[in-house]
């Protein structure tokens, strides 16, 4: 008579398999953070410094989160207003700002892509003469930024302060910029687009908080000095 006996073999798992559900946890965790940080230091600190308030994601869907919104085109971030034709024989020049890394800048006038470039909007003031020059830029969440990517390049334009410089290089000449002021506004707000001819100004404009387009920052700056 011949008797059998089962018995059960442990299951052998590799060490470094027991890991993987806490490092999928962690880097599900670590990424959400990375997203929802930067927007509640904005609203809570940048955002209450301007006196702005906490919006809801769907505030402005019919004017800019439409499906058929495509914000790489400057025309599109100010809903129904549309920009002129800047008289100039200068199509594009370039900027800087120091504490943010970025140098050199390309600034066009004659062109809408903000994928490709800084795109000054139609109408308003050339570089170092009166009236305001307003540059749009993008943005994403402040992890990604890189200076030499158009589609992030003012991702890090929120920790700008008053008195931070700014350099414009319009048709030979340095035009040196000092900040004067910082606003979060709605998309349906054009003030900004309204030129004052007592100086020379200059407004950098992204979308606010970060990694979002539900408001806009505007920086505002002075002239100084050539």
């Amino acid at each position: 008579m011949v008797l059998y006996r089962y018995y059960k073999k442990p299951i052998k798992i590799e060490k470094k398999l027991i890991f993987l559900p806490s490092l999928f946890l962690t880097g599900g965790v670590l990424l959400l953070f990375l997203v929802v940080w930067p927007i509640l230091t904005f609203e809570f600190f940048l955002g209450s410094k301007l006196k702005t308030e906490i919006v809801s994601p769907l505030a402005f869907q019919p004017q800019v989160l439409g499906v058929e919104t495509n914000l790489n085109l400057a025309t599109n971030w100010f809903p129904g207003t549309l920009p002129k034709i800047t008289a100039s024989k200068i199509t594009s020049y370039t900027l800087s700002i120091p504490k943010l890394g970025i140098k050199d800048a390309v600034v066009v006038n004659n062109d809408e892509d903000l994928s490709k470039h800084l795109v000054q909007w139609g109408g308003t003031g050339n570089p170092g003469e009166p009236g305001s020059t307003v540059i749009f830029g993008h943005s994403v969440l402040p992890v990604f930024f890189d200076s030499k990517n158009y589609t992030t390049i003012f991702s890090t334009l929120p920790t700008i302060k008053e008195g931070d410089d700014i350099y414009v290089y319009y048709d030979g000449i340095t035009y040196h910029y000092r900040v004067i002021e910082m606003q979060v506004i709605d998309p349906k707000d054009i003030s900004v687009l309204e030129q004052s001819f007592d100086n020379s100004y200059l407004s950098l404009v992204t979308c606010v908080p970060p990694g979002t387009y539900w408001k806009r920052l505007v920086v505002r700056s002075k002239l100084v000095k050539i």
